[in-house]
């Protein structure tokens, strides 16, 4: 065999070199396929015209999908931290004037569902209390198939095209060279991302609101964020929203609380949901809709089918249609919460898609991702995901396969098998999809209606009561400031200016630089590569209302107590209104522990024995939502000797809760920290009771009802302005 000539050697140990594994540094070069093909925009997944359908040939979107689904093994990418329970929907009357979905037709029918609830950005092991979006997904097991309605606790998000979503998640993730932070976003990555993409500013505004703490999973609110269709039984669509509305309100923590709790216990929000049913205190939410004719498609000042926008209450009002009910824990977390596979595909006659870009990635995205979390196709057969109806089709064999199909036929069509299972007409419930006319250019583009990022933000913003402003100053302030890079900071700011001036300015002072004269027009917006100059100016379109009151949380529900967890302070020595205001507190269906200086029984001044629920070594006021703290000279004198007692009043007096004492137990209070406030408060002339802080020389009915009003209330923000310290 002839030898290779020198020159012929060199090309052939290139050749071995460009095909062995190296580093890739992306620095100066042009972004490829992982075929090697230059990449012109990676923005925009190609369409049936700017506001048409997302189209298959797509293999730029399928590629970069797919790789992004098979990332991780065997948990959730994304929401891979969850919490879930049994329950039943009920519609309230028949939507058949809208829609031919026979679940939301008798009222008398009881729809079985699995609700999962979780957190977006963190692991299986990550706390509960992370600054996060939360995912709300519901699964309709419903007489004519599985509807899933997956959505999140915000009603917006923070890109408009799927095609953008690994760059999202890349992003927000820890960062790759060190595996930090983990379930956080205060980081440079995802707000490098954030300052280049300003279609995400809408959605940072309830990130870094109150909305991303909650309170519980059964105190927010769940939305299905696109817009869909409903279709009834004459062939006539008309566009929806989704909405689910906790009856018990929507409140959250501080960000402060919600540090301690991931410290204190981690699983907070999933032992809430957890022993709220066992207790027989069911989550409910109603179903609300909002319903926008065809014909009125345009009639807003942003675009339906843009998911950084939602349609304010004001313009379109949420007509509520039904309640769901959680009543029943699963039996096996891993079988059910960790295996139930949701996708916004599976629907029933009488809903359907639109071309919201978003939601046309998700469609492809969410069976390729269960393909390769649950390792077959077959995950529709695990129990928790199985339909109530048997399946009947010619899908056959797979991994785990567990359903067995008798006969020789899986083919269609057949004369072997009687032509079996036959097609359904639309009168037997066959599903059909919308006729919609589609007549456009293939493009990767997107409409102009989508290139309003800043309107909506300053409307949430507007919307929101001052401590609500506050706090998202508050959070951008932390975020940015665990920002390495200043660059990043600066471009963020001048983002914020194009929302409101003053949030821009504080934020700014809070990071010690100045606000841009002039705000850096980010270079990676969403038009590729062959964007013009004039592309990158900020679109400001006016909205047809300034404020919405729905937006912000001081509006919620507050006229109950049920579920809330309130501790009494005591002790031996205690006095017997601790025993008459816990009755009263728990006929209102309040959650009462006695916490104590150490676990057992002690004693009240008229010898009754009282178990101590918890020690103070093992509790937190940040576990509760309202302290309580009885008579007793005796139990008052031990409290003041233990530090976790004056801990435990501050941090409730800080974290804006009720907090009520009568007797010897004011005196406790006068101690603290609290105390000072509280005493400065009162002899400037003002009402004790307008702080959330209710007492009295002794225990009298009056004060337990004034305590219960008071817990109703949530907190008492004002404290923050009185004390200048942020809860």
């Amino acid at each position: 065999m002839p030898k290779n000539t020198p020159k012929q050697k060199a090309t052939i140990d290139k050749k071995i070199e460009n095909l062995a594994p190296h580093t890739e540094d992306g620095t100066g070069q042009f972004m490829t396929t992982d075929q090697g093909l230059k990449i012109n925009d990676d923005q925009n997944s190609l369409k049936a015209g700017e506001r048409g359908g997302t189209l298959l040939e797509d293999f730029i979107l399928r590629e970069k999908i797919t790789h992004f689904d098979h990332e991780r093994i065997p948990e959730r990418i994304v929401h891979a931290r969850g919490s879930a329970a049994h329950g039943y929907f009920q519609v309230y009357e028949s939507m058949a004037k809208y829609t031919k979905a026979g679940f939301l037709q008798d009222p008398s029918v009881k729809t079985p569902v699995f609700v999962r609830f979780s957190t977006v950005a963190g692991f299986r092991g990550s706390g509960d209390l992370a600054r996060d979006v939360r995912g709300f997904a519901v699964k309709f097991y419903t007489d004519e198939g599985n509807y899933d309605l997956v959505g999140n606790n915000i009603p917006v998000f923070f890109i408009q095209d799927a095609i953008k979503f690994p760059d999202l998640i890349h992003a927000v993730k820890p960062e790759p060279h060190n595996e930090i932070p983990q379930a956080a976003s205060a980081h440079d990555t995802f707000w490098d991302f954030v300052s280049l993409m300003p279609e995400s500013m809408h959605m940072i505004m309830w990130a870094m609101s109150d909305r991303a703490i909650p309170r519980s999973l059964r105190m927010m609110e769940g939305f299905g964020i696109h817009t869909f269709r409903f279709i009834n039984e004459q062939g006539k669509g008309c566009f929806v929203k989704f909405h689910w509305k906790p009856l018990l309100g929507v409140h959250s923590v501080t960000w402060d609380e919600a540090l301690k709790i991931n410290g204190k216990d981690p699983d907070f929000h999933r032992r809430d949901l957890h022993d709220a049913i066992d207790n027989g205190d069911y989550p409910e939410w109603e179903m609300g809709v909002q319903i926008v004719q065809e014909k009125d498609e345009h009639k807003f000042a942003f675009d339906l089918l843009d998911p950084t926008k939602l349609i304010p209450e004001e313009e379109v009002p949420v007509m509520r249609i039904g309640k769901m009910t959680l009543n029943r824990n699963p039996d096996n977390f891993f079988a059910e919460t960790e295996q139930v596979a949701f996708h916004p595909g599976h629907l029933v006659p009488g809903i359907d898609f639109t071309n919201d870009p978003l939601l046309q990635g998700r469609l492809f995205s969410y069976t390729d991702t269960q393909l390769s979390r649950l390792g077959s196709p077959n995950f529709h057969e695990i129990p928790i995901n199985r339909s109530i109806n048997t399946v009947h089709n010619n899908q056959r064999d797979g991994h785990m396969r567990q359903q067995i199909n008798k006969g020789k036929v899986a083919y269609n069509p057949n004369s072997l098998g009687g032509g079996c299972p036959f097609q359904a007409k639309m009168a037997d419930g066959g599903f059909t999809s919308y006729v919609e006319r589609i007549d456009a250019k293939k493009v990767r583009a997107r409409s102009k209606s989508f290139f309003d990022h800043f309107s909506q933000a300053r409307l949430f913003y507007m919307s929101q009561s001052k401590p609500e402003q506050n706090h998202i100053v508050d959070a951008l302030s932390f975020e940015l400031g665990h920002c390495d890079t200043e660059a990043i900071r600066v471009r963020v700011v001048g983002m914020l200016t194009q929302i409101d001036g003053g949030l821009a300015a504080r934020v700014a002072d809070n990071l010690g630089i100045k606000v841009p004269a002039k705000p850096e027009q980010p270079m990676n917006l969403s038009f590729g590569a062959d964007a013009k100059p004039k592309d990158f100016q900020p679109v400001f379109v006016q909205q047809a209302v300034e404020k919405s009151a729905a937006l912000s949380m001081a509006n919620t529900v507050k006229n109950t107590i049920k579920t809330r967890q309130v501790a009494i302070l005591a002790t031996n020595g205690t006095d017997d209104s601790l025993m008459k205001m816990k009755t009263a507190l728990e006929a209102k269906g309040a959650m009462v522990k006695v916490v104590s200086l150490k676990l057992g029984t002690f004693a009240t001044t008229d010898n009754k024995q009282i178990k101590a629920d918890q020690a103070f070594f093992g509790s937190s006021s940040v576990l509760f939502d309202a302290v309580y703290v009885p008579g007793g000279a005796k139990s008052i004198d031990a409290l003041k000797n233990e530090p976790n007692a004056i801990l435990f009043i501050n941090e409730a007096y800080r974290h804006c809760k009720a907090i009520a004492a009568v007797a010897e137990g004011t005196d406790l209070l006068s101690t603290t920290y609290a105390g000072e406030k509280i005493n400065s408060y009162q002899n400037d002339g003002n009402d004790l009771a307008t702080l959330g802080i209710i007492t009295g020389k002794s225990y009298k009915p009056e004060i337990a009802a004034a305590f219960v009003d008071a817990i109703a209330q949530h907190r008492f923000w004002q404290r923050e302005e009185l004390s200048k310290i942020p809860a």
